[in-house]
């Protein structure tokens, strides 16, 4: 399972001309699901992103997770995180997990937030969406179990 944190100031998400999530300080999480993964490691990485200290003390340190600064997320699921490009020009998606797999385990992650406290919205599985969001810092984070 593989994700990328976006530290922002806001983010949405729109489907269809519809704003499906939307956020004011917090995180915006693209999460990529493979073949293997379990709920025991959706659970972790959720554990993990919501604790991540990438948020900025008094003193100007990341000591802050999003969850010391009362901020929110939402998760956008995106399988395009998997693709292969080692041949070709064009990337390959065979490593992402199929579609009855990956869904069940971004509503697992997204409800483990909830869990620790994190308010948290969610992009439409497999929907065209619009991702909007401004950076803050900016910030970007790789994570993966």
């Amino acid at each position: 399972m593989r994700a990328v944190l976006q530290r922002v100031s806001f983010g949405k998400v729109t489907v269809d001309s519809q704003v499906v999530a939307s956020i004011g300080k917090g995180l915006v999480i693209l999460l990529g699901v493979g073949p293997e993964d379990t709920i025991a490691k959706t659970e972790e990485l959720a554990e993990k992103c919501a604790q991540l200290r990438i948020f900025e003390d008094d003193a100007g340190k990341m000591n802050l997770s999003v969850l010391d600064v009362g901020g929110e997320a939402i998760v956008v699921s995106q399988f395009t995180l998997y693709a292969d490009t080692s041949r070709g020009r064009r990337p390959s998606f065979v490593y992402a997990a199929k579609p009855e797999i990956a869904e069940p385990l971004v509503d697992v992650f997204a409800h483990k937030l909830r869990q620790l406290g994190l308010k948290t919205g969610q992009g439409v599985f497999g929907a065209h969406m619009m991702v909007d969001l401004c950076n803050d810092g900016p910030v970007t984070i790789l994570l993966e179990v």
